[in-house]
């Protein structure tokens, strides 16, 4: 993601309600550090953190990247079990607790807030881990993490590892848990927790994470929600009516799509094709539906938009939805849906929710796509006009082993850029023959290190392809100043 793209999530997660954001890893590119710092300055009410492992240089970074943080707060981590120090870190379990000590110490001088991980706690031996998290007490740390890295642990296990913790821990910090979901439990192993006495859960909005993924906000959130029965005070700050919301922001921005039985935000959480089952929803909607689609956001429109709605209507619709945006970015978003309205039937809530999705990752159009023709056949020929700021129209043609292919060799030719296209995916926002086409793709120009998204919004999948070709270069474009400006270019 760009960094426009991480400070626009930032900004919903808070809306969200969520306590700690975690922005990033200061220390690890130019790119991670700007957009922890972009997004210190921009978001109030939940606390902004920066990953650090337990190193002088990590924490010092992170503490830079934090500093303009209304609400500040570092977590630093070292590993505590025994395959992780002998193989991984080649430390003593000596040295790890001496590094934990000056690490949360350090960390301590830049921020109230300090958060510690026992990385592959599940794995890790009792003893030595009470002793490591006694040293980051002792230091400063407010919250003490034990990680599920590996996605090892079941609930009938986790639950009194974590009741264990707890009670050495007593009031002494926040015990924290953050699971993994390699064997798909990563939610139940958090609940587990939550039932045994831990204070905080880490988790994603979708369950996005490394490998499998970790555990799901949504399911979490909601179980407490439905399920106070079983967990009795457990709650959280979370607004679910901005869980829908939150969940399409990440999807579309990321270009990865929940799946469809996904749990609370898959396209058939609510669905009901059984006979049985619909006849039952029809009669009494408890029957078959233990919240409501509404719970999360997801709420039937009041207001149907079509080419006749005007300025106004659009701007309550947008209201309705829970989006604000400044009076450029609604110009911009008015001026699509019109030209949407002018091309389909029905403009659905999907289709308003891309087009306003695809304004806030707005970057710098560098490049800007004026005109598409394509010619299929048995070799696919494409001809594109494009228009680079602060100069004029520039049209180039080329051919290709497909139609999309011939569209991004043209818009090549005619950028004097290189791009090789490492993730290509299409979606129909909505339902029908007219649907918008939503076009992600993922390229690494001029053999760079770091590869850049972009977005593309059409009721033609080439043109949205080629859209979201240029936003992609765009992107990288944009990067690249950035990071001159920063004077480091090492990460191209």
């Amino acid at each position: 993601m760009t960094t426009p793209e991480k400070v626009r999530i930032a900004k919903q997660l808070e809306k969200l309600g969520v306590d700690v954001i975690e922005a990033g890893f200061a220390i690890s590119s130019p790119g991670d550090f700007d957009a922890i710092s972009q997004i210190a300055q921009s978001v109030t009410r939940s606390f902004v953190c920066s990953l650090a492992r337990a190193a002088e240089k990590d924490i010092e970074r992170a503490g830079e990247a934090l500093k303009y943080a209304k609400k500040p707060y570092i977590h630093t981590f070292i590993a505590s079990s025994p395959i992780h120090m002998e193989y991984k870190l080649k430390m003593k379990p000596e040295e790890v607790l001496r590094r934990t000590h000056e690490a949360v110490k350090l960390a301590r001088s830049f921020v109230e807030n300090v958060e510690f991980s026992c990385e592959d706690a599940t794995r890790s031996e009792m003893p030595f881990l009470k002793e490591l998290l006694n040293a980051a007490i002792e230091a400063g740390a407010t919250t003490l993490n034990i990680p599920d890295t590996v996605g090892y642990s079941i609930p009938q296990i986790f639950q009194p590892f974590i009741r264990e913790v707890v009670e050495f821990v007593g009031d002494r910090a926040i015990v924290s848990v953050h699971c993994h979901n390699d064997l798909g439990l990563a939610t139940a192993n958090s609940l587990a927790a939550v039932l045994a006495g831990a204070g905080q859960v880490e988790c994603t909005v979708n369950g996005l994470g490394e490998r499998a993924g970790n555990a799901s906000l949504e399911e979490i959130v909601m179980t407490l929600k439905t399920r106070k029965d079983l967990f009795g005070g457990a709650d959280t700050g979370i607004n679910t009516k901005e869980i829908y919301a939150s969940s399409r922001l990440l999807a579309e921005t990321c270009g990865i799509e929940p799946q469809p039985n996904k749990a609370i935000v898959g396209k058939n959480a609510f669905s009901h094709e059984s006979g049985i089952h619909q006849d039952g929803v029809l009669k009494n909607p408890l029957t078959y539906e233990i919240m409501k689609a509404e719970d999360i956001g997801l709420e039937t429109s009041k207001l149907t938009l079509g080419k006749l709605s005007g300025s106004h209507a659009f701007r309550e619709k947008l209201k309705e939805m829970g989006f604000m945006l400044d009076e450029e970015s609604f110009k911009r978003a008015f001026g699509q849906f019109k030209e949407l309205a002018d091309k389909k039937k029905s403009v659905y809530d999907e289709d308003i929710r891309s087009i306003v999705t695809s304004e806030s990752a707005n970057v710098p159009a560098v490049f800007e796509l004026v005109n598409l023709q394509v010619c299929g056949g048995v070799t696919p020929f494409c001809a594109v006009t494009i228009r680079k700021e602060g100069g004029g129209e520039k049209i180039d043609a080329a051919i290709g082993n497909g139609t999309i292919d011939a569209v991004f060799k043209a818009i090549d030719r005619i950028s004097g850029f290189s791009g090789k296209l490492l993730d290509y995916k299409v979606d129909a926002v909505s339902e029908g023959k007219d649907a918008l086409a939503k076009v992600v793709v993922k390229v690494a120009f001029d053999d760079s290190k770091p590869a850049v998204i972009g977005h593309g919004l059409n009721v033609d999948t080439v043109t949205a392809s080629a859209q979201a070709y240029v936003g992609s270069l765009n992107s990288y474009i944009a990067m690249k100043d950035r990071l001159r400006k920063r004077g480091d270019l090492t990460q191209l």
